[in-house]
């Protein structure tokens, strides 16, 4: 088992209750001393954060001994039916949100990892899997019996290496689908799928009008509604869920208003394109945007040449603070999340809003993007009212 985080720690307890040996190591094992590993093991099962160049997964591969993620193991422990969704952006909102419209447990790259639940569902319950381009580039035989691909744009290029290789993994999934399956992909999707095609896009009629905010909601809603009634459920059931489904936390996430300013927690969008969504959904909303994090390889141009009139200001942080400003001119650099919640609430004017919408990876200043939301959630509690 490489990589002890969630996944791994499932995938071990999964095999456990089987009496197989699991041999441990932790991401950080990969040296050359490590490699004695191997010779007591027969499949190494990769957590998604360990890159494939590893020293321990590229020794596994040259000896001929298997290489499988979690998300591989798990359906392969699990009898029940998957319904996979992947995509660039609004993979947590579309899993989650047909797991509120179908009563049906969500896993994977959200939550909880597949192999949680393992031995806790009867064999005919579907769940809702999420699923990142790390887990797909190890998988074997997955096939989920209904896969979403919600969009696909520039994003981990530093992991992947280039576009190419990320969309090739995120269209793993769906390799290994038969006739009698279903994909359900963009209208504008340029690739051949074995399974019954099902095409969605925003402008599609729908039961209900979604809660959320957004054109790419909509979108989001638009594949929801098709993987659903091809999931089985009535125009009913998915009318009620596109009313009542509330969205996701870190995902244009309204947290607080202070004094007529409304504060939104975007945390969650680690990417270029994830940000400019956010744009597009207060495009008519005067907004006090924060940006920054870790770098991902990105170019900022697009970012740069989406800020209309509306845009108040913009607060960099982190470590592409420098590339922001860069690419965007009059930027207020703020260094970290506290001093630019702090600048932006001393600014925001009645009917603004402060938009946490970062555009980048978070592991700079934080853990992950969740706790960089919390963070901004705490810093707005505690503003004065």
């Amino acid at each position: 088992m490489l990589g002890l985080a969630r996944s791994g720690r499932a995938s071990t307890a999964a095999l456990e209750r089987r009496g197989l040996e699991v041999v441990r190591a932790d991401r950080e094992l990969g040296n050359d001393s490590d490699l004695s590993l191997l010779e007591r093991v027969g499949l190494v099962v990769k957590s998604p954060g360990v890159p494939g160049e590893a020293p321990l997964v590229s020794a596994a591969r040259e000896r001929g001994i298997p290489v499988w993620s979690e998300i591989e193991l798990a359906s392969r422990l699990l009898p029940n039916p998957i319904l996979g969704v992947t995509g660039t952006n609004g993979k947590t909102t579309t899993a989650e949100w047909l797991g509120f419209i179908l009563g049906a447990p969500v896993a994977g790259n959200v939550g909880r990892a597949l192999s949680e639940l393992d031995g806790e569902l009867g064999p005919d319950q579907l769940v809702v899997v999420e699923l990142s381009s790390f887990q797909l580039e190890d998988i074997v035989r997955f096939r989920p019996q209904i896969a979403v691909l919600l969009n696909l744009e520039p994003d981990h290029l530093d992991r992947h290496g280039s576009f190419e290789a990320y969309r090739a993994a995120k269209l793993r999934i769906f390799e290994n689908q038969t006739e009698s399956d279903t994909a359900v992909v963009p209208r504008d999707l340029d690739h051949k799928v074995r399974a019954r095609r099902v095409e969605f896009a925003a402008d599609d009629p729908l039961p209900a009008e979604p809660a959320l905010r957004g054109l790419h909601n909509r979108e989001n809603a638009a594949a929801a509604t098709a993987a659903a009634r091809a999931a089985g459920a009535t125009n009913e059931q998915i009318a009620r869920g596109l009313r009542e489904f509330n969205g996701v936390p870190h995902r244009l996430e309204l947290v607080g208003e202070r004094n007529g300013v409304g504060y939104v927690n975007d945390s969650k969008a680690t990417n270029v394109a994830a940000t400019l969504r956010a744009l597009a959904a207060y495009e008519d909303t005067p907004v006090r945007l924060i940006l920054g994090g870790s770098r991902k390889g990105e170019d900022f141009a697009p970012l740069a040449a989406a800020l209309g009139p509306n845009i108040r200001a913009v607060y960099v942080i982190g470590e592409t603070a420098v590339e922001l400003a860069r690419a965007i001119p009059d930027t207020i650099h703020s260094g970290d999340l506290v001093t630019a919640v702090d600048r932006a609430a001393a600014a925001a004017q009645p009917g603004e809003v402060v938009l946490l919408s970062p555009a980048c990876a978070s592991y700079d200043q934080f853990r992950d993007f969740e706790q960089r939301g919390e963070e901004f959630k705490r810093l707005v509690a505690n503003l004065p009212m």
